[in-house]
C-alpha cells in the first residue's frame, strides 16, 4: 500500500546528514523520506490541526529539547500560526496544512508530532476520544492488549467506534471517530467516565489516575488527552526514543502477533505499508458518529 510517487516537497533539508538518532544512523534525510512513505495516510490525522513539537536539534542524545507549542525565530513559513480563538491574548499555535509543513517539521528537528483530536474547522468540538493504555514497569504486554480490548468493547457498547495504535512508547491508544458535535467537556467527562468505570470493576488491574505511588502492578487508563488544549502523538509520528519508534495504526487482529508497543520503527514501517492487504485506519473517519 505504499505510494507509488511519494510527495515531494519545496522546502529544502540544510544538513540533511545530520544524525537524529545516532545509534540507529537515522538522519534528518531519513526522516523526511520516511515521512513521505506515510504521508498519504498519516496527513488526516495531522492537516489543520493545533500542533505541539517536541524539538532536538541535535538528536535524541541531546540534553538541548524544547516542547513547543509556539512559533519561533527563523520558522520555516509552512508551519503556521494561527490564533487561538479562545485565548484573550491572542497568543498564536501552530499548524501545518500540507506535506511542505511535515518537511519544515523534519527540518527543524521535530522528532514528535503531538496534534489536539480535532481541526481548526472546528476549534471547540472534537472529533476524537483517545484513551491512552499507560502500563506501570511491572506489567505484562498482555495485560495491555487485554485493556485495550475491553476498551474497545465498552466503547461499542455505546455505539462508537474503537481503533487502535501503539503509542511508540509503553502502551497503546484506542481511538475513536467521533462527528465533532460535542464540545471538550462533554468528550473529557466522557473518557473521564469511562477510565473510572474500568478502574471500579477491576482496581487490581486499572487506575483512572496517573499517581505514580500507586503504578505499581497497574495500568493508567489516561483520559487527560481529551482537554481543550491537551495532544496526543500523531499516528505514524515518530518518538524521541532509542530505535526510532513510531505510533503505528493497527489492525485489531494485528495485536495476537504484536510483540511490544515499540515494535514499529522508522526503519520497518515503510515495508509494512507495502505488505499489508488495506489501511487498517482507512474507514476511520466514515465511523464517525456523535457523543451520546
Amino acid at each position: 500500500m505504499n505510494p507509488a510517487n511519494p510527495p515531494a516537497s519545496d522546502v529544502s533539508l540544510t544538513h540533511p546528514d545530520r544524525l537524529y538518532w545516532p545509534d540507529e544512523g537515522v538522519t534528518k534525510r531519513n526522516l523526511s523520506e520516511y515521512y513521505a512513505a506515510v504521508w498519504p495516510f498519516m496527513a488526516p490525522y495531522l492537516v489543520n490541526r493545533p500542533l505541539s513539537l517536541l524539538r532536538l536539534p541535535a538528536g535524541i542524545k541531546s540534553h538541548q529539547r524544547f516542547f513547543q507549542k509556539h512559533g519561533w525565530k527563523g520558522m520555516n513559513p509552512h508551519i503556521e500560526e494561527i490564533a487561538d480563538p479562545q485565548d484573550a491574548d491572542g497568543e498564536k499555535l501552530l499548524r501545518i496544512s500540507g506535506f511542505d509543513g511535515l518537511v519544515a517539521l523534519v527540518q527543524s528537528a521535530a522528532l514528535e508530532i503531538h496534534p489536539w483530536g480535532t481541526t481548526t474547522d472546528h476549534w471547540e468540538t472534537p472529533d476524537m476520544i483517545i484513551m491512552d493504555l499507560d502500563p506501570g514497569e511491572d506489567v505484562v504486554w498482555s495485560a495491555v492488549i487485554s485493556a485495550a480490548l475491553d476498551v474497545k468493547a465498552r466503547l461499542e457498547a455505546r455505539g462508537l467506534a474503537a481503533f487502535v495504535k501503539t503509542s511508540g512508547g509503553k502502551g497503546l491508544h484506542v481511538v475513536t471517530p467521533l462527528a465533532p458535535k460535542a464540545g471538550w467537556a462533554e468528550v473529557k467527562d466522557f473518557a473521564h467516565s469511562l477510565a473510572e468505570s474500568m478502574s471500579a470493576d477491576a482496581p487490581e488491574k486499572y487506575l483512572a489516575t496517573a499517581t505514580k505511588a500507586k503504578r505499581g502492578g497497574h495500568i493508567n487508563i489516561d483520559y487527560l488527552r481529551n482537554g481543550r488544549g491537551s495532544t496526543a502523538v500523531a499516528p505514524y509520528s515518530t518518538r524521541a526514543r532509542p530505535g526510532a519508534p513510531v505510533s503505528m495504526p493497527l489492525d485489531w487482529s494485528d495485536l495476537k502477533e504484536l510483540s511490544g508497543p515499540a515494535a514499529f520503527t522508522l526503519a520497518n514501517v515503510p515495508q509494512r505499508l507495502e505488505t499489508r492487504p488495506r489501511d487498517p485506519w482507512g474507514d476511520f473517519f466514515d465511523a464517525a458518529v456523535p457523543l451520546q
